[in-house]
């Protein structure tokens, strides 16, 4: 006798672009590598034209569309709200959805400023008592590599943490005549490079440590003050025409801080989409009393790691490939020694999550956790704002979750 199948896990995506097709691609792929007590069903896109929105339901394999994203959070088929949509519409939906009953999975950052953020992690609390489960989208947390770095952090490998360096390095907009997006208009996106990537390492470094980071000493700068608007350049006569109307960019372009953790210990961070030749340079180091970690994303199969209790003579960095079964999330996929890539990450995700949402446990990061990342990013802002003086995080919400995804 056959055992009965999963019962379906049906999800409402809201939002198309790059995190759609991302998330997309997680939702058809994980039950078919993991084991999960529900079994993933896509039901409804959402997005604003109905056009485009068609084509990618197509694609993606969505069932149904709609233009309204309130069809998706008012079906009653529909059992997980996914919002992959400019960060000035996070709030507004996922609480629509949390008051429905939904689960929620959330892109990052959570929100566009703190406020937003402490209504929307409050909302999960509450919805968290009826059942219903919600989960940010740090999906970095999910790369084999830094997953196994905080387990050797954990297990003691580099002692007495004695400091951080993390860098997001990108160099998309280094052109200072690529065009306008929503990324650029602070009204959209909240802010630049330190809410869209630097709000990664913020929160890498905090789950890799297990140390809340307390103070901030940040600066900010718009390194390219206009762009053209989207469209200008067609038929100008060339690329950077004056003829073209440009918009003004009210983000910033790079992000530099430093950091004191709750135990002392200090870190420098940088993000920046102005650096040339650097595509996806998402860089942690880790360094202790005996011993160190480094990690590039650009090398995302990879971890270094140094044993500075080795006899002398025979220190030195060891590249450690992260792709045997002993690894986090690696034994469910491939022969040993043949690597993962960057959309692995938003399955194993998934995984996580539809494990959690099935055993009936709050996911790992909550939006408790994601609102201790926004604190942050905002502390970094108003150090800024204030000649970089040194300036103190908010206070981390006494019902933070700690449940800790679960590394298959």
């Amino acid at each position: 006798m056959t055992s009965p199948s999963p019962r379906p896990l049906r999800v409402g995506l809201i939002g198309h672009g790059f995190m759609g097709a991302a998330h997309s691609h997680a939702w058809r792929t994980a039950h078919r590598f993991f084991d999960l007590p529900l079994t993933p069903e896509l039901r409804t896109l959402a997005g604003r034209s109905r056009e485009t929105l068609t084509a990618s339901a197509e694609r993606y394999g969505f069932a149904s569309v709609t233009t309204r994203w309130q069809d998706v959070v008012e079906d009653p088929e529909i059992d997980l709200v996914d919002i992959c949509t400019p960060g000035d519409t996070h709030r507004e939906i996922a609480l629509a959805a949390l008051a429905a009953g939904k689960h929620v999975l959330c892109e990052k950052p959570l929100a566009n400023s703190v406020a937003e953020a402490e209504e929307m992690a409050d909302a999960a609390r509450a919805a968290s008592a009826r059942g219903v489960r919600s989960l940010c989208g740090f999906s970095y947390r999910r790369t084999p590599a830094l997953a196994f770095a905080r387990r050797l952090v954990e297990e003691g490998f580099v002692g007495d943490l004695r400091q951080v360096r993390a860098q997001y390095l990108q160099d998309w907009l280094a052109d200072a005549d690529a065009p306008m997006t929503w990324r650029l208009e602070k009204e959209t996106a909240g802010s630049g490079a330190l809410g869209d990537i630097g709000a990664h390492v913020v929160d890498l470094v905090q789950w890799i440590t297990g140390t809340d980071i307390e103070s901030v000493s940040g600066t900010l700068a718009t390194v390219v003050p206009t762009r053209p608007a989207a469209g200008a350049m067609q038929g100008l006569g060339g690329k950077g025409d004056a003829a073209g109307e440009r918009r003004e960019v009210t983000v910033d372009d790079t992000a530099l801080f430093s950091v004191r953790l709750a135990d002392g210990v200090l870190g420098s961070f940088e993000a920046t989409r102005m650096a040339q030749g650097r595509k996806n340079a998402m860089r942690i180091e880790l360094h202790g009393s005996d011993g160190a970690i480094a990690f590039d994303f650009e090398r995302m199969n990879e971890l270094e790691t140094y044993d500075a209790t080795a006899p002398a003579g025979r220190q030195g960095f060891t590249r450690v490939l992260t792709t045997e079964p002993e690894h986090p999330y690696a034994a469910a996929w491939w022969p040993t020694g043949h690597g993962l890539g960057y959309e692995h990450t938003f399955t194993h995700e998934i995984a996580d999550l539809v494990r959690a949402i099935g055993e009936g446990t709050d996911p790992s990061p909550s939006f408790d956790e994601a609102l201790r990342v926004q604190r942050v990013l905002a502390a970094v802002e108003a150090s800024h704002a204030d000649d970089s003086r040194w300036t103190a995080v908010g206070p981390t919400p006494s019902t933070a979750s700690t449940t800790e995804e679960t590394a298959r």
